[in-house]
């Protein structure tokens, strides 16, 4: 769906806020198609991009959803993600024991200030992906939604370990294929995911008449596919790509199909 069709019959006010959205989300995608030509992204193209994919987020939950989502979603996603992050490198819980490598910036409680960035701009668009295919079956949301956002960080972690941005003190065991990167941060991951996303389904309701959803599914999309062939053919690491596509195809799959049924049916 176009930014076009996305603002029709909307507000102008409205209309605006969803086009500087569309243009934020734009423009972190473009950094991202950088990122294979530079041996996996420096550190300014890494925070440029997270920053605007979270500008996108953010604007996007304003335009349609209202500042009490907003807010939600800065607290729980943003908030929720600095204490995790925090705790986890202090004392190794519930990720395992890992130190960051002072090259993402300015940093909070021993977290890069870019990181709980990170957690906001997918955290939104991986709630609203699983509401999309759950329905109505509003229990299993966060359930999804936490799937959703955990099965990005096997694509993440392993392209920020290689470019040095953090490492692990026990590596092992790992997912098969996904090697340095322990099984207890993908734990941790779907723990701290879990309860963000109980706490935003409840908090975040649904679009306002007359908006919608287009851009968090095209940037959720965006980071599925883009991941797949870039660690398929620039990072490396095929095996990365093949056990991505495979655990974050579990929801991207079905959501690519969903969407190509409605875009028929119209």
């Amino acid at each position: 769906m176009s930014a076009a069709a996305s603002t029709r019959h909307v507000p102008h006010h409205r209309s605006g806020g969803v086009l500087v959205a569309w243009a934020a989300g734009a423009a972190g995608i473009v950094a991202q198609m950088i990122f294979p030509f530079t041996d996996g992204g420096t550190p300014t193209l890494t925070i440029l991009s997270v920053v605007l994919l979270a500008t996108a987020s953010l604007v996007h939950v304003t335009v349609t959803r209202g500042p009490v989502a907003l807010l939600a979603l800065v607290v729980v996603a943003g908030g929720g993600g600095l204490v995790a992050e925090a705790v986890g490198v202090h004392t190794g819980v519930p990720f395992g024991s890992y130190a960051y490598a002072g090259t993402l910036g300015p940093q909070v409680i021993g977290v890069p200030a870019v990181v709980p960035l990170a957690w906001l701009m997918m955290a939104y668009p991986a709630l609203l992906v699983a509401r999309r295919l759950i329905g109505r079956h509003r229990a299993a949301v966060p359930v999804v939604a936490a799937w959703a956002l955990t099965s990005w960080d096997v694509f993440l972690d392993p392209q920020m370990v290689d470019a040095g941005h953090w490492r692990w003190a026990h590596p092992t065991p790992s997912l098969p294929g996904v090697d340095d990167i322990p099984l207890t941060n993908f734990a941790g991951w779907l723990v701290v995911s879990l309860v963000m996303c109980v706490l935003l389904d409840r908090l975040v309701g649904p679009p306002r008449r007359g908006t919608g959803d287009a851009l968090p599914f095209t940037v959720f999309l965006w980071v599925y596919a883009s991941s797949v062939l870039a660690h398929l053919a620039f990072f490396g690491r095929p095996p990365v790509a093949l056990v991505g596509a495979i655990v974050m195809g579990v929801v991207a799959i079905p959501l690519t199909v969903d969407l190509w049924r409605h875009r028929r049916q119209r």
